[in-house]
């Protein structure tokens, strides 16, 4: 599985299914994919995958995290009873189920990640997650920066574990660095780089980066690190806690202590009442490095629950300041947006060169996802808005503002509150008849909620890769009765992003850059549907935004 963010929702589906302890047969295995399936977690043809191996990679991550008992065989040497019964939920299962934060969540992953599983020789053994500590912590040490950009940890960092010399290691980091700062050409001297440790290790060329892109997804996931560019460095507040972390890089315990600790959840540092100070210290410094004004809770600093307690609370504030710091910067960063936008309409999960060190790129099972954070970076770079960026968008980001899904249903994708008005923007990646029936309804009622709550006007803002002529009618009828039966007139346009891709980088272009210009466009497109039906509305929507000029 790519996406470690894809466990959270499967593991709700297998928790509250009839199917615990129940993914091993071949007709459990499709009966569990077909639950994926329904519940929107996995799409595609009903026909394909017909063995479910989706179903094995779910259950793979289920067991090497600890959230489900993994099956013990014969050759372990002990009873599948003394640690729980097979693929049954384990405690630190039952806290994931229960985790309602993408901080908590990465939180459990990393309780996961911590516990030594990988073999080195026949008695010891490691963990990437901690290697890799050792050695950001190591080229801190060297240079004063944890920082390993993609090229680095493609080539050296995960072909590398502690059966090597992590100073040695880091040697030929920094030594590559420095023929890469020299090198006319990266791209060029990436690929020579990775055609020699290719030879050396005689693997697929494509698996350097393809694996290198998910290592990092899931080291990212624990929380501890965050990206950087294309790499990753340590989040600034979790130093004291890898600098503890990284003692027990390996371990020689047996596999049946190993495995109770990963499915209780292994301790971590922050666990310990000392060591929670520190990183509460190192929060709270981080806090005053940015000035930012806190309110330390009312609660005695007494025990590492408390403590934790503390510093959770705190990093709410600083996490709210950095993402309107990162709203701040979204009119700077227009042109990225644009080819998000580019990158969508085509959805072929290709990457796209920007710059030195600067690729995008899609994933294709992502793409619904990457549609919402992209239009939601769209308006915060249009800027103006009155609510906070926070407050604005109806899905999850992790700490590098990346998305960790989709908005869940019940409210809208987006709400962007200006002085005057409401703009609610909803998005789909659907584009066949089914697009009204899975749209029409839920759009008009976000809509229709909030006109009757709020004072301002409201305007709808419907973005998908094709407009289905069903919806365009639905939009363009754009009635709703509340509970009292009172008729209400709905303001929504539908624009395919295509269009709006358009016009956004027009505005950009013209130095246009106001909501109002995009309020005017907008009821342009809404009153151009008077007397037309809607595949004739669609056809003006398209012209009017073609002429668009300021």
């Amino acid at each position: 599985m790519r996406n470690p963010w894809r466990i959270p929702s499967g593991f709700k589906v297998y928790v509250e299914s009839n199917m615990v302890g129940h993914l091993r047969t071949p007709e459990d295995q499709v009966a569990f994919k077909m639950l994926l399936m329904n519940a929107g977690e996995i799409g595609g043809d009903i026909e394909k995958d017909k063995d479910a191996s989706i179903t094995r990679k779910y259950r793979l991550m289920f067991n090497k995290y600890g959230f489900a008992y993994p099956g013990v065989t014969q050759k372990d040497g002990f009873d599948q009873l003394e640690l729980g019964a097979e693929d049954d939920i384990t405690p630190l299962g039952k806290t994931f189920y229960a985790a309602d934060s993408v901080s908590a969540q990465q939180e459990c992953f990393l309780r996961g990640l911590i516990v030594p599983m990988e073999r080195l020789d026949d008695n010891t053994v490691f963990s990437p997650l901690l290697w890799v500590l050792s050695v950001m912590l190591e080229i801190e040490k060297r240079t004063g920066d944890t920082k390993i950009n993609f090229i680095e940890f493609a080539t050296y960092v995960q072909t590398s574990n502690p059966l090597n010399c992590v100073e040695e290691v880091v040697d030929s980091i920094l030594d590559l660095r420095e023929k890469r700062k020299q090198a006319e050409n990266k791209k060029k001297f990436d690929a020579e780089i990775i055609e020699k440790r290719y030879e050396r290790y005689l693997k697929q060329k494509s698996n350097f980066k393809d694996y290198a892109d998910m290592n990092l997804r899931y080291l990212i996931s624990s929380g501890i690190v965050k990206r950087a560019g294309r790499g990753i460095a340590l989040v600034p507040e979790y130093h004291s806690m890898a600098i503890e972390l990284i003692k027990n890089v390996t371990s020689t315990e047996p596999l049946k202590e190993r495995l109770i600790r990963l499915c209780n959840g292994a301790d971590l540092p922050t666990d310990n009442e000392e060591t929670a100070g520190k990183v509460l210290n190192d929060l709270i410094s981080e806090l005053d490095y940015y000035n930012i004004k806190y309110v330390m809770p009312d609660i005695p600093l007494d025990s590492a629950k408390n403590i934790n307690l503390v510093r959770a609370s705190l990093k709410k504030d600083i996490d709210k300041f950095k993402e309107e710091q990162y709203a701040k910067q979204q009119a700077n960063e227009w042109q990225e947006i644009y080819e998000y936008m580019n990158l969508l309409i085509v959805n072929n999960g290709r990457e796209k060169e920007l710059g030195e060190d600067n690729i995008i790129k899609v994933p294709t099972s992502e793409a619904a996802a990457y549609l919402e954070w992209t239009l939601w970076r769209a308006f915060l770079a249009i800027d103006h808005t009155t609510n906070k960026p926070y407050e604005s968008r109806g899905f999850r980001i992790d700490q590098d503002y990346l998305p960790v899904g989709t908005a869940p249903g019940g409210g809208p994708d987006m709400i962007f509150e200006f002085n005057d008005y409401i703009i609610v923007v909803e998005v789909t990646m659907s584009t066949n008849s089914r697009q009204e029936a899975m749209e029409g309804e839920p759009v008009r009622r976000h809509v229709a909620d909030l006109v009757m709550s709020s004072d301002k006007p409201v305007y709808g803002v419907f973005v998908a890769n094709k407009i289905d002529s069903n919806t365009a009618e639905t939009f363009r009828i754009g009635v709703w009765y509340n509970n009292n039966d009172e008729k209400l007139a709905l303001r929504i346009v539908p624009f395919t992003l295509r269009q709006f891709s358009y016009y956004f980088k027009l505005m950009f272009e013209k130095n246009k850059v106001e909501p109002e210009y995009f309020l005017e466009l907008f009821h342009q497109c809404f009153d151009a549907k008077n007397g037309k039906e809607g595949p004739e509305w669609k056809s003006e929507i398209e012209n009017i935004i073609v002429k668009s000029n300021f």
